[in-house]
């Protein structure tokens, strides 16, 4: 009985989480229909330039060995340069935390950077670092690595002071203080600033690709995009950007799976955890 209690109250579970997700399935299959149906009443020529979704999906099955080995390059791209995003945040972060001095000297450079176009900034980052994967990580890193500081910072500060003056009663350390109370606060900013820059991190990766250049046969689907619309192969280009939808999707989903394992008190209702 109880195998059978279990069993039924996780087909409940999953009966709920699809029946979430299908408001979201319906709003897509509509959309796709809208736009099959517009492609269509335009014409073959128009085609060209906003390819039907029954063509999208034929280039990601014909095409599907270019578009494997360039994902699997711009994905590795990406992960290595949310890392280096999420360390480089955090570390950032807890400095300006503990240094007053440090924030008004780092904070207003770090907001700066963000207004830097990365068109212009990886073709210079290609003529000093080269036309491998470090330049490219370089930008990932620095599009990706301000969300993650700034909902840190929210996370250090939210902290309830009565626990830093309950840690200062017990005669603790900052850096104590700092290790059992303020970090374990700030996890869930980490986290969330993380998942804020998955999508970010996508986006400068392509873009890292189409303007600091590849000395590799496999450049990655930035590349491949802005080679197939070129080419006027849009429906390539456009099955090309499905694939790195449904991945930053897709990291978007393990991420918040990885929050609710590492940090499962920012899922409890108020109080619970106290």
């Amino acid at each position: 009985m109880k195998k059978l209690s279990g069993a039924l109250r996780a087909l409940s579970r999953l009966l709920r989480r699809s029946i979430r997700l299908l408001p979201a399935l319906v709003l897509l299959t509509l959309m796709i229909g809208i736009w099959e149906v517009y492609v269509d009443l335009k014409g073959a020529d128009f085609s060209l330039t906003l390819p039907a979704p029954h063509q999208v999906a034929a280039s990601l099955y014909t095409d599907r060995a270019l578009l494997w080995s360039n994902f699997l390059v711009t994905a590795k791209e990406v992960l290595l340069g949310i890392l280096v995003a999420a360390m480089g945040g955090l570390g950032c972060a807890v400095a300006v935390h503990f240094s007053r001095t440090l924030r008004q000297a780092v904070y207003p450079l770090m907001v700066a950077s963000q207004a830097v176009p990365v068109p212009i900034l990886a073709p210079v980052l290609a003529f000093w670092l080269g036309f491998g994967i470090l330049p490219k990580l370089v930008v990932i890193a620095l599009v990706s690595f301000f969300s993650i500081v700034v909902t840190t910072l929210a996370g250090l500060a939210a902290v309830d002071p009565e626990l830093l003056k309950l840690m200062r009663t017990f005669d603790a350390s900052r850096l104590r203080a700092f290790r059992h109370v303020e970090l374990p606060a700030a996890l869930p900013g980490v986290f969330t600033g993380t998942r804020i820059a998955v999508a970010v991190a996508v986006i400068g990766a392509v873009l890292a690709e189409e303007t600091g250049g590849s000395s590799s046969s496999n450049p990655g689907l930035g590349f491949q995009i802005l080679l197939s619309i070129n080419q006027l192969l849009t429906a390539r280009g456009v099955a090309a950007v499905v694939i790195l939808s449904l991945f930053a999707i897709a990291l978007f989903g393990v991420l918040t799976l990885a929050e609710r394992l590492v940090v499962p008190w920012a899922y409890q209702p108020r109080g619970e955890h106290s």
